[in-house]
């Protein structure tokens, strides 16, 4: 009975397959004219690919359209062509909420794959509307001191108007490509090229000058240890050397690229150092820290 059951089925699957669709149907049914495949069952599911988030990232050249269940987060997994994104339903967003992003080398702006958990705070003076992630961008945690020297507080680092972001360990810089000495470009910081508006969603992006400008003149800042005694805790995580790329000051001074352009070399940073807290234009082949922040 059951090779009898078996040779139906076959048969349904070669018609089907002669129009260029497949049906499996327990009915003996034709697949719907709309499906390329499909399954008909009342007593059974669709089990796609189980496999852990380390095993699903060691997949070569996701396409576009791929679905695996993470056995980690517990939920369908689908690759957008850029990212893999969780079929989790997404809560309302509520800034003091911590909010967990998945970090992919593939979408072009993480230098390393990780799973990070960023803090949220408004009512910044200055900007009281806004909210700040109170971390650095690819930071795996908040900063322990003003001076923390950690990698794994500092996060990653860019070139103005690039959305490549870069990781350094003290010794090793990742990706440790042929670094880009001289940038020349017209415009402001591009939001197809802004890492917050890429890695966190649109709605975020890198601070203005006058973002910027207005935390630091409302909230007094006049010390290194002002910004990290307010609620955006911003820490001395130094910045890459425009000539060569290589970490400067790291524990020392902390250097966070606005995303307003002063000419076609220069844009606003903010500088905080032990002398003092600062905008200045700064040669846009540094490599800055990023400090996301959303309009609510």
């Amino acid at each position: 009975m059951n090779q009898i059951y078996f040779f139906m089925i076959l048969l349904v699957m070669s018609a089907s397959m002669a129009r260029g669709q497949v049906g499996i149907n327990a009915d003996n049914s034709t697949p719907d004219l709309s499906a390329i495949l499909d399954l008909k069952s009342t007593a059974k599911g669709f089990l796609p690919p189980r496999m852990t988030t380390a095993q699903r990232n060691t997949i070569a050249s996701p396409v576009e359209g791929l679905v695996i269940y993470n056995t980690d987060e517990k939920v369908l997994n689908v690759y957008n062509g850029t990212v893999w994104n969780s079929m989790a339903p997404v809560p309302a967003f509520g800034c003091g909420l911590t909010i967990s992003i998945n970090h992919i080398v593939s979408g072009g702006v993480a230098p390393v794959n990780k799973t990070v958990a960023y803090g949220t705070v408004n009512g910044i003076p200055g900007e009281l509307t806004k909210c700040w992630i109170t971390s650095n961008l690819g930071a795996n945690h908040q900063a322990t001191s003003v001076d923390d020297a950690t990698e794994a507080s500092a996060g990653w680092y860019w070139q103005f108007n690039h959305k490549q972001g870069y990781k350094h360990d003290g010794s090793t810089r990742t990706p440790n490509t042929i670094w880009i000495t001289s940038i020349s470009e017209g415009s402001d910081w591009m939001t197809g090229n802004d890492p917050c508006s890429i890695e966190l969603g649109t709605l975020w992006h890198i601070p203005t000058y006058t973002e910027w400008h207005n935390v630091l003149i409302n909230g007094g800042w006049t010390s290194l240890t002002d910004p990290w005694n307010s609620g955006l805790k911003l820490h001395a995580a130094g910045f890459l050397d425009c000539s060569e790329g290589s970490l400067n000051q790291c524990g020392f001074g902390g250097y966070f690229w606005s995303s307003t352009q002063v000419g076609s070399l220069y844009s606003w940073g903010l500088y905080i150092e032990n002398w003092g807290v600062d905008m200045y234009n700064s040669n846009q082949a540094y490599g800055f820290s990023a400090r996301c922040v959303r309009d609510q």
